[in-house]
């Protein structure tokens, strides 16, 4: 056997053995080319920068469930791959061109920019592959994509042509979220609302015929009455059914405008009259159509003003909102301002306020969509993990409304709609026709690109090959289990789930679980404002990536945020330097040991039928926690099995036969030392692969390598009750004797005779044992038997009692001159907190926290005392 290093440097290790992997095509489904398909797709990062902790996260739970299924025995595929981001890299890409060279993107021109997004696109795809591959990830690089890659663009204008085909996709004049910084169009799912303070103005439209009468109005956008088509009240409202049919005189732009009747209107709020504004409010827009309200569009892309807003052409909306507020102040139109706390709409990527605006867009109708992504979720053939996720999901898809797909962006899918220069003629083709087929005129192609989630909502099978009937599509779809975060929910899961029934006639996944974020150890989100972000790549640097990897996945549970603190991460490396050096101790004792000679059973001790069974019972335990992704669990059994009943007790239970010169009782020893820890490397390597692998590799020199071995499944004929309830009592009174020579202050190195006597039926526990119990309980000699000892050390266990004579563990009276010394530095402490408690300014006056903290002391110190005075009876 190879020997290990006496401590473990990840930097060492990691990228050989990765290699090793990568080399060796172990990642590839095809290592078990005859099991069950099993599939993960990579939510594709965007190559908008590195990756963050955030995607070490989830990248982390997906290797874990790759690496454990792929050990079963299934064709595990974790398909990697990066998405293009239409806004996002678009907005990068502008930010260093214009850095740069000075340049904006109309300077270069469409080609000579999306030259430069496609360098940018080669150059963070290769970086985010090369920060997966020193986290771990065992993903098929193989089978890698893009979201604009040759594959996934030819699905994307095959996906178009259908919908469009069956009337689901069309063009269309209506209202819009709009970013004036980025100047492209957004759906509801990329606005995000944060409550801001604002004010509500009070506006006053003069009736006309009426004088002195007014309707009067409350509007948050005061310059969005520029484009005002009309007022509207409630039908049944009283105060305003004679006016119905009537006009005001829109105050500033001298235009009459009519008052119309619709149930949109509340008549509980405000004054019960409102502002309609059809091509700047998406309520207003609906009440529009059905009133044929004209639509007056008053801002240009950039959000000024435009020759449609009168005088207040050219300003800025919020130069123009001060504008009109003071001008209407002058007319005495101004009835009122009221401070207000709103939600206001901001761009997702760039955090300017998004403007509802009217505007020529692709839109996809949802409705015939949405329902049957609805059932799938509500009969489980789609099961969210946790299950309270999917009543975010069912208010989403049963409130959707038709999904707005182009944007006014350069970089992404270029919508596959072309025109005819000459008599407008519209085709929706995968390529251009050479003539238009009307009027044999030239075409050209729609100039806006399609939202970058309608290309990633076919990640799941567009990745398989999809439309072509690949072998991989047949085998690997539908995916076994999406993993990501609950934000995404709107974004990408549930267009994900229609786009799959659509074009696939089947839900996308099996399981979507559901994580959280990744917080700093305050619990506050990480951003760069705060400067508490964490760059895996360091934290790999400085410590490795099992140690990353054990830090973001301990004390996790699905749905929740995680913590992610320093003292986990040297948790992990203790925790790597205790399997170390277990393994190092192996190897000094396996050396004479040969894997491939048969064990006779019956030279096990129930020493080792017990870690035999506990492993048993552990490795099933695991198996059910990663089935039911509680994968911090799993982690958490595992860790403490390791460190506890294997390196704390079973390896200090066989060094005596390790030892000794019995070569019958040594190779079983070794033989369950060999066989155990094996299984133990191979339930911990899904969540620490490096570190296993490397101690498997040594340990098994020629053999298939740990990412390949089987997984250590339940096993009845492994399990071994009466043996392990057996040693379990061994241990619980081996840690009771500690216990009590520890608050008497005995060192270990003090040793005496240690009487035990074992309950009726229970001698079988403890003879044989009792060089277990001269080692670990620091006993002289070991009598097993009814005794009458009374001045003794004692502990009582469900099995057994244990005395040791305390005249040989302490020097009686030195002891006693101890407890009273305690006994009267506790009576000072506990009169002085009596004394301020019953002090009525302190009580009174110090906050209850406080006080409470106090009495708090006080109880400890009177359970001490009592502890004390107990010992010191005893002592006497």
């Amino acid at each position: 056997m190879k020997q290990l290093d006496k401590i473990y440097e990840p930097s060492k290790v990691e990228s050989r053995i990765y290699e090793m992997w990568e080399k060796g095509g172990y990642f590839r489904p095809e290592v078990n080319p005859d099991g069950e398909a099993y599939t993960i797709m990579m939510p594709p990062p965007n190559i908008t920068g590195q990756l963050h902790i955030g995607h070490a996260f989830t990248m982390t739970m997906q290797d874990i469930l790759t690496r454990y299924q792929r050990m079963c025995g299934k064709a595990a595929l974790w398909l990697p791959g990066e998405d293009h981001a239409s806004i996002a890299t678009e907005v990068k890409v502008l930010e260093k061109i214009r850095k740069d060279e000075g340049l904006t993107k109309q300077d270069l021109g469409r080609e000579a920019f999306l030259e430069r997004a496609q360098e940018w696109s080669t150059f963070y795809r290769n970086r985010i592959a090369t920060q997966l591959r020193r986290l771990g990830s065992s993903c098929d690089w193989s089978r890698e994509r893009f979201t604009m890659d040759e594959g996934c663009s030819n699905a994307v204008k095959e996906a178009f042509m259908r919908l469009y085909d069956k009337g689901l996709i069309y063009r269309a004049n209506r209202i819009i979220n709009w970013c004036p910084n980025c100047k492209t169009a957004l759906s509801d799912a990329e606005v995000e609302y944060e409550e801001a303070p604002g004010h509500l103005w009070r506006l006053k439209y003069p009736i006309k015929g009426r004088d002195g009468e007014y309707m009067i109005v409350a509007t948050t956008r005061p310059e969005t009455m520029l484009g005002d088509s009309g007022v509207a009240v409630h039908p049944e409202d009283e105060r305003y059914s004679h006016l119905v049919g009537a006009t005001v005189m829109l105050p500033l732009m001298d235009r009459e405008i009519p008052i119309i009747a619709d149930e949109y209107v509340e008549m509980d709020f405000g004054t019960g009259c409102v502002k309609m504004t059809p091509s700047h409010d998406p309520n207003d827009f609906e009440v529009g159509l059905r009133h044929r309200l004209e639509q007056i569009r008053v801002m240009n892309d950039d959000a000024t003003i435009n020759e449609l807003g009168g005088k207040y052409c050219g300003m800025d909306r919020y130069e123009a909102r001060k504008a009109i507020v003071a001008d209407l102040d002058a007319m005495g139109l101004l009835d009122g301002i009221e401070d207000i706390n709103h939600n206001v709409g901001k761009c997702y990527r760039c955090s300017t306020d998004i403007e509802p605006i009217t505007s020529l867009q692709w839109f996809v109708k949802m409705d015939v969509l949405a329902e049957p992504a609805i059932n799938v979720v509500k009969d489980s053939t789609t099961a969210f993990v946790p299950d309270r996720f999917k009543k975010i999901y069912f208010n989403w898809m049963e409130n959707i409304k038709d999904w707005c797909i182009s944007r006014q962006l350069w970089w992404g899918h270029q919508i596959p709609a072309y025109y005819c220069d000459d008599c407008g003629e519209m085709i929706v083709a995968k390529d251009m026709p050479e003539t238009c087929p009307k009027c044999g005129g030239k075409m050209h192609q729609d100039e806006d690109v399609l939202d970058t989630w309608f290309s990633s909502a076919l990640w799941p099978f567009s990745t398989l090959g999809w439309p072509e009937k690949t072998p991989d599509l047949e085998k690997f779809y539908p995916n076994d289990v999406l993993v990501t975060g609950f934000d995404i929910i709107f974004f990408w899961v549930a267009r994900m789930i229609f786009s799959g029934i659509e074009y696939m006639g089947e839900t996308p996944f099996h399981h979507v679980y559901m994580h959280g974020l990744v917080r700093d150890h305050l619990g506050r989100k990480m951003s760069k404002s705060l400067g508490n972000g964490i760059d895996p790549l360091e934290v790999i640097d400085e410590y490795g990536a099992d140690a990353l990897r054990y830090a973001l996945i301990t004390g996790n549970s699905a749905g929740n945020d995680t913590r992610f603190r320093d003292e986990k991460v040297q948790a992990s490396r203790n925790f790597a330097n205790k399997i170390n050096n277990a393994a190092r101790f192996l190897m000094m004792n396996l050396e004479d040991f040969d894997p491939k000679k048969e064990l006779d059973p019956s030279t096990l001790t129930n020493i080792d039928k017990w870690i035999i069974s506990r492993t048993n019972e552990v490795a099933g335990q695991i198996t059910a926690n990663l089935d039911k992704y509680e994968l911090g669990i799993a982690l958490e059994k595992a860790y403490n099995f390791i460190w506890t009943e294997f390196c704390d007790w079973y390896i200090e239970f066989v060094k005596t036969r390790l030892n000794g010169d019995d070569p019958v009782a040594r190779f079983a020893a070794q033989h369950t030392l060999f066989n155990t820890f094996n299984d133990i490397l191979k339930m911990l390597h899904p969540f620490m692969p490096f570190i296993t692998e490397e101690i498997y590799s040594s340990m098994n020199e020629g053999e298939d390598p740990l990412i390949i071995a089987r997984w250590p499944f339940y096993d009845e004929s492994k399990n071994f009750p009466k043996e392990q309830n057996e040693v379990s009592e061994i241990i619980e009174g081996i840690r009771a004797i500690r216990n009590v020579r520890a608050t008497m202050n005995i060192p270990p190195s003090k040793k005496a005779t240690l009487y035990i006597s074992p309950k009726e039926g229970c001698s079988d526990i403890y003879e044989g044992n009792e060089e277990i119990f001269m080692k670990l309980a620091s006993a002289e000699e070991v009598i097993i038997g009814e005794n009458d000892i009374e001045n003794a050390l004692s502990v009582v266990t469900n099995t057994a009692s244990y005395k040791m004579p305390l005249d040989e563990l302490i020097d009686k009276q030195k002891e006693l001159d101890r407890l009273e010394n305690e006994r009267k530095k506790t009576q000072d402490e506990i009169d002085r907190l009596n004394k301020k408690l019953s002090n009525e300014n302190f009580v009174a006056k110090a906050k209850p926290e406080v006080v409470a903290g106090e009495r708090e002391k006080l109880a400890k110190y009177e359970a001490l005392m009592a502890d004390i005075i107990a010992n010191i009876e005893k002592m006497k």
